[in-house]
């Protein structure tokens, strides 16, 4: 064997982490850490293929050789120029099989000690969904609840900059988890790649102090939950904040700035709530945003929409509501958060 093989426990022990598949399955999901070498392009792997089912598996592995060797030659002589002899890649492609295969063994040739994972990206990916089904199982967490507006998001970034563990999943998804949540000019992560992250983020917690995190439902924009993290969330003691309607209001219309300088955009991603209000009351939150009136189309909202759906969700899915401890919060300010996150701490 012209190269060496490694597994999943072993990723520390290298001095980078080689993807060579596409682009495009680079962009989907992969090992955090890892470069995107592709040793055939998305054009490149959609010729082969076709050729393997139209004409026959040996034109296709002949025209795959030379563009894989012609890719090949290309990163060497550019990404892996300037690398000593000392230099340790770990290679993977989809299953470990020919892709990572021919890098391995030419940089192996070369001099460098490559090696490749065994089972690729499938065994790395079957190892994430394993981990996320135990891994959430083992934390003490500690779940803050309360309606939209009063302060979760701010009051966990609070936490973390006072060193407490947090797990920060609207963060990571990308969206705040409402329908009104995307963020503009930040797409959501594909499903795959959320779960690599969120476990790498697990991977990272101390399973011997508590982790504050945001009470959500199961699915945050269009990325799904785990199961298992779910249920652990659900089965823990619970963080209720308290704020008065006229501050939370106040805050969402910070927090939202960008649907203020853009009413229309705000119309339309009202249409989402038809379903649960209908073409009348949607009618009279357009003409409230149209005439600049946010407070008020905001007060209504919560009072007709948000809060209601608040309280049947966290009454069905948080047994332990009932004896969590509250937080009044009187100011949505970075320094009365800090207080607040200063106290837990003690």
């Amino acid at each position: 064997m012209l190269f060496r093989t490694a597994n999943l426990s072993q990723l520390g022990e290298f001095d980078e982490i080689i993807d060579v598949r596409t682009p495009l399955e680079f962009a989907e999901d992969h090992i955090p850490g890892a470069i995107n070498c592709p040793v055939l392009s998305n054009e490149e792997r959609i010729t082969v293929g076709t050729l393997y089912k139209q004409e026959s598996p040996f034109e296709a592995r002949k025209v795959g050789a030379a563009m894989v060797a012609k890719n090949i030659a290309h990163h060497i002589e550019t990404r892996f120029a300037g690398h000593a002899k000392s230099w340790r890649p770990l290679i993977y492609c989809w299953r470990g099989g020919q892709r990572s295969g021919a890098m391995s063994i030419i940089l192996s040739q070369v001099g460098w000690a490559a090696h490749k994972l065994e089972g690729g990206y499938k065994a790395y990916r079957r190892h994430v969904l394993d981990s996320l089904e135990t891994l959430p199982q083992n934390f003490k967490w500690q779940v803050i609840c309360g309606p939209t507006g009063s302060g979760k998001s701010r009051l966990l970034k609070a936490m973390q900059e006072q060193g407490l563990q947090v797990l920060d999943l609207e963060n990571l998804a990308q969206h705040r988890g409402s329908v009104l949540g995307r963020l503009p000019g930040s797409p959501q992560p594909a499903q795959k790649w959320f779960d690599s992250i969120l476990l790498a983020a697990l991977q990272k917690l101390d399973p011997a102090r508590p982790v504050y995190v945001e009470a959500e439902s199961k699915k945050i924009g269009l990325i799904t939950l785990p199961l298992q993290l779910m249920s652990a969330m659900h089965g823990s003691d619970c963080l209720v904040i308290d704020a008065q309607t006229e501050l939370r209001v106040s805050g969402l219309m910070e927090d939202y700035r960008y649907y203020i300088d853009n009413p229309e955009l705000l119309v339309e991603h009202l249409k989402g709530l038809h379903q649960f209000h209908g073409e009348k009351r949607l009618a009279i939150w357009a003409e409230q945003i149209r005439a600049g009136d946010f407070e008020a189309m905001v007060a209504e909202l919560l009072e007709l929409h948000y809060d209601p759906s608040y309280q049947r969700a966290t009454s069905r899915n948080y047994p332990r509501l009932s004896e969590a401890r509250r937080i009044a919060i009187e100011s949505l300010s970075p320094d009365a958060l800090k207080l607040i996150a200063k106290n837990l701490e003690g």
